[in-house]
């Protein structure tokens, strides 16, 4: 996971790049649109929230049964849940990048909820360790504090905890080239596997913590007293639309289209794809894609409301239609991709490599358009520190 400085600064060269020689007037020309714009993305982004907590809960439930009798059954029906959590998660990746409640400097969970690339040994056994890792190693203790403070310690691939942490114990190393990994229900069972008492707390505790840190997030956007969201429909409409449009750029960008896509391409290694032990990394693409296209029309489930094509719309119609062609087209080669990932990046497949390459086009032409809008409404460049 790339740190918090280097999106900044990743971000504010592509923005002091495209601003030079950029007209400047007094005020930004921020439409009216903009005010309910905002009201609108507070309320999605506490929907998005409500039902990734939703999903999380059923998730944990779904771990707690099979941790209570562990047989090919249960888990299964962990995976299954695992998977449909990851469905609305993933589209609030657009509310990252301009240091909201998710990425906060200080406090922001991010990093303990969907950190990756992670390292598998720095938690369990691998295939040629069978005794890596935090599980296989008494000494250390598992509880939630202890886990959180493990996580990323000594390196950024040292993930601990989060979405990837319970998708390898669940799935275990993805061994194949045509499918998920394959870990037995028996790793589970005490006699049938090392140390399996401590895998079992492990998954509970990670399991329980995803609840907590989603509970938290979620909380920050209640509409009746959610603090983060009450600052930040109180702040200026000006800073509100650049947290918006930050968040859409990068993630867009330099996350979806460089760091997920274009890293796996060049390497063709399935250790980088976002979702490995799973194999649900085309799905990952899919409703990243699909959260960008969210907050740009302003609907997600009963949210149907004023979206920022609207604010677009209002000073650049042109440009609104651009971004709004642009949006549809990155959703359509997402879905495009055929899965298993790891056979689309492999070195050979010249059309799953060329499937994934026009992805990553199309994104990084939407973040040049979603950047024309940036520099029309001359919002402020955040500072690199």
């Amino acid at each position: 996971m790339p740190s918090s400085r280097a999106l900044r600064i990743a971000l504010s060269v592509s923005l002091l790049t495209m601003a030079a020689g950029c007209e400047t007037d007094d005020e930004p020309i921020i439409p009216e649109e903009a005010g309910a714009a905002l009201s609108t993305y507070a309320d999605l982004v506490h929907a998005n929230y409500a039902d990734s907590l939703s999903a999380a809960m059923e998730l944990d439930t779904a771990i707690d049964a099979f941790l209570a009798a562990p047989d090919a059954t249960g888990l299964d029906a962990a995976r299954d849940a695992w998977l449909a959590a990851r469905e609305p998660y993933l589209q609030t990746e657009v509310f990252r990048f301009y240091g909201g409640p998710i990425d906060d400097e200080d406090d922001g969970p991010e990093g303990l909820i969907n950190a990756w690339p992670l390292d598998e040994a720095y938690i369990d056994a691998v295939a040629d360790d069978p005794m890596a890792g935090i599980v296989n190693d008494p000494s250390v203790t598992l509880s939630a504090d202890g886990l959180m403070s493990l996580n990323e310690q000594g390196g950024e691939e040292n993930i601990a905890t989060g979405f990837h942490a319970i998708e390898f114990l669940l799935w275990g190393q993805d061994l194949s080239t045509d499918g998920p990994g394959d870990r037995p229900h028996t790793d589970f069972v005490d006699g049938e596997a090392p140390n399996a008492d401590r895998r079992r707390a492990y998954l509970a505790i990670v399991s329980d913590l995803l609840v907590e840190h989603l509970a938290g997030l979620t909380a920050e956007w209640d509409p009746a007293d959610g603090v983060y969201r009450g600052a930040f429909l109180t702040g200026t409409t000006e800073d509100g639309l650049r947290k918006v449009l930050t968040g859409m750029i990068v993630l867009a960008g330099f996350e979806t289209g460089g760091e997920r896509l274009q890293t796996a391409l060049d390497s063709g290694d399935q250790e980088d794809e976002h979702s490995c032990f799973s194999d649900n990394t085309h799905r990952d693409m899919v409703q990243d894609v699909r959260g960008i296209q969210n907050v740009w029309r302003g609907r997600y489930g009963s949210v149907q409301g004023t979206g920022i094509k609207a604010v677009v719309e209002a000073r650049d119609a042109d440009l609104a239609g651009r971004i709004d062609a642009r949006v549809d087209e990155s959703l359509a080669l997402a879905e495009a991709l055929q899965p298993p990932f790891d056979r689309e990046i492999a070195a050979g497949n010249t059309e799953g490599n060329a499937r994934v390459q026009a992805l990553i086009e199309s994104l990084r032409a939407l973040e040049g358009e979603l950047e024309a809008a940036f520099r029309f409404f001359e919002l402020s460049i955040p500072l690199v520190e």
